[in-house]
């Protein structure tokens, strides 16, 4: 649950690190302590896909007026396509030998990149002039009913039929742009840990932190998300999907 567009395609602009600072005399380099090695819960993988695809099923069936609405809503009232597409790096098959025996990727994007879809809400030309720019509070982009799907997160139902597709899982880490990915793992210890699992809808760092607006809120949602890792399971996912709906209801980190 995040804004359409993050950043801007000059990611150095603004994840650069602070400047080396010059000095006089030549300094010994600190220790540093051993990297955190993070390990995720092992869980069986069929029957996690078979529980969220019927979660998926059900949720579309009963929301299927409240989507059909939204996407009335959203062609009426803005030009432009109903749905927003953008590619995003999902769970990175790689790291399990069985399945990478037949990964022909030519280069290692992080992921399998697949299409997320959402409802739209910003204008059709929000990218035009300034880029992929990460989203701001009352951003002039954002259309009149785009601000209310975004602070409700109804701009996430369309991703059920991800969930169904198998590029999410209804719990998980948010996926992120290829582009950014690149930079981010480069910039965050463990940054991709995160995609030894699906992506998800929702998950531990969406519920506990608003959308990310600097790169020091990407770090604090990357430790809720290996936290999940550490202790993923189905009475967890269940635990997250429940505190989901107040986090909906009452529009919690959402702008």
């Amino acid at each position: 649950m995040e804004a359409e567009a993050l950043v801007s395609p000059n990611v150095e602009s603004y994840l650069a690190r602070p400047s080396a600072v010059a000095h006089s005399r030549i300094r010994r380099a600190p220790v540093r302590p051993p990297a955190v090695i993070y390990v995720p819960r092992s869980r069986v993988e069929w029957a996690n896909r078979l529980i969220n695809i019927a979660l998926a099923i059900a949720a579309l069936v009963i929301l299927a007026p409240l989507i059909a609405a939204i996407a009335l809503i959203v062609r009426l009232t803005s030009p432009g396509p109903v749905f927003y597409m953008q590619q995003r790096v999902g769970v990175n098959r790689r790291r399990r030998p069985t399945q990478a025996l037949y990964d022909r990727r030519a280069e290692d994007a992080g992921g399998i990149v697949f299409t997320i879809y959402k409802f739209r809400t910003m204008r059709n030309d929000a990218e035009k002039n300034c880029g992929a720019v990460w989203a701001t509070h009352n951003d002039p982009r954002v259309t009149l009913v785009g601000r209310f799907l975004r602070q409700y997160r109804l701009d996430e139902l369309p991703q059920l039929f991800n969930v169904i597709r198998g590029d999410m899982n209804i719990v998980g880490p948010r996926p992120e742009r290829p582009t950014i990915f690149a930079e981010l793992r480069t910039r965050i210890e463990n940054y991709p840990v995160r995609q030894r699992t699906r992506p998800g809808i929702t998950g531990l760092a969406q519920v506990s932190n608003a959308y990310d607006a600097s790169l020091d809120d990407v770090r604090a949602k990357v430790r809720y998300d290996l936290e999940y890792l550490e202790r993923q399971s189905l009475l967890e996912d269940i635990r997250i999907m429940l505190r989901t709906v107040p986090v909906m209801l009452f529009k919690r980190g959402g702008w």
